[in-house]
């Protein structure tokens, strides 16, 4: 999907991602939800980011997630640009855009200040300067949450760099800060919700941080998951993995038979002078003094079926075949 969409396919990419959450959108065990919204933008499809937001948040707490509280607002406010729309759906679609990126804002205020220097844009001396979206925000975050923005940022941040954008994230973001000013009980409850939702993030997020390799993401994994040993084509698979092929047992060379035969099946590769296995497993075979002196006797009797003939030797004289013909 990441090659699909580099090359210009993102529509494609998004009909990739569609079917493997489709697979199993309960587990998720590619975790394709942290993906979905960014490829939905790419491919302008806001109406199916919307309508996915709208139909799983009641179950799935997409709101908790970073990618999708910053991407749904966004999508409706790219959503109410579109001139082919009628005026009373562009204007709800604006207010819904602007409500709901305040509310991400309040619940994730350490994704800001690290969005605007991915974007190479310089904030307002008051936002700067405010505690709320200082430096605080993003150390206190938990390292499960500061692992889902990194993920975010790293893959989405050059959706945000046009210049109406960001108009109307400045504005948003100063109505947020008069709000934490004037002690919104919103912005308490948000921090408790911090602390407890991000103790860990689950398997599956660190599996789709290895598969995505943007650097900062990978970078945020924790110790006991970079330690281990990741294979490209099954990255931490899960505990219970089934598997699907196990490779049958090579069958052990028969001990009877014809010794010249074992000879030649000694200079075989898979060659083993272990004797045979029983099938009931019990027995491990003969040692391998036992199989050097069968090999030893089948060598012996082989060499004692061969006669040398030495073409140099004369050949008698017969003294009957000397006379002349008569």
């Amino acid at each position: 999907m990441s090659f699909l969409e580099k090359r210009g396919c993102p529509r494609t990419a998004l009909e990739y991602c569609k079917l493997i959450l489709s697979l199993e959108p309960d587990e998720d065990p590619l975790c394709m939800l942290l993906l979905v919204d960014h490829l939905a933008l790419r491919a302008r499809d806001y109406e199916y980011l919307i309508r996915l937001f709208q139909e799983w948040e009641a179950h799935r707490n997409l709101s908790q997630l970073p990618n999708f509280a910053f991407s749904v607002p966004l999508a409706y406010f790219l959503l109410s640009q579109q001139a082919d729309l009628p005026e009373q759906e562009l204007s709800s679609a604006r207010e819904k855009a602007s409500l709901l990126v305040r509310q991400a804002l309040i619940m994730f205020p350490g994704v800001l200040m690290p969005l605007l220097e991915c974007c190479s844009v310089r904030p307002d001396a008051a936002v700067a300067c405010h505690p709320f979206f200082g430096p605080n925000s993003e150390i206190s975050q938990p390292p499960a949450l500061s692992q889902l923005v990194s993920l975010y940022l790293g893959r989405s941040h050059f959706l945000w760099k046009e210049p109406a954008i960001m108009s109307w994230l400045e504005e948003n973001v100063r109505e947020v800060l008069q709000a934490v000013d004037a002690g919104d009980p919103a912005v308490e409850e948000c921090e408790n919700r911090r602390k407890v939702l991000y103790q860990r993030a689950p398997r599956n997020i660190h599996r789709h941080v290895v598969l995505s390799e943007i650097k900062e993401a990978v970078a945020a994994l924790p110790p006991d998951v970079t330690t281990q040993s990741v294979m490209g084509f099954d990255p931490l698979p899960p505990s219970d993995t089934i598997y699907s092929y196990t490779r049958p047992e090579r069958l052990s060379p028969v001990s009877h038979g014809n010794t010249i035969a074992l000879f030649f099946r000694s200079l075989l590769p898979s060659y083993t002078m272990e004797g045979e296995r029983q099938e009931d497993g019990g027995a491990e075979g003969l040692d391998h003094n036992q199989g050097l002196n069968r090999l030893m006797l089948a060598v012996r009797d082989m060499m004692a079926t061969f006669h040398f003939h030495d073409p140099e030797a004369p050949h008698e004289d017969h003294a009957e075949g000397d006379g002349e013909w008569d």
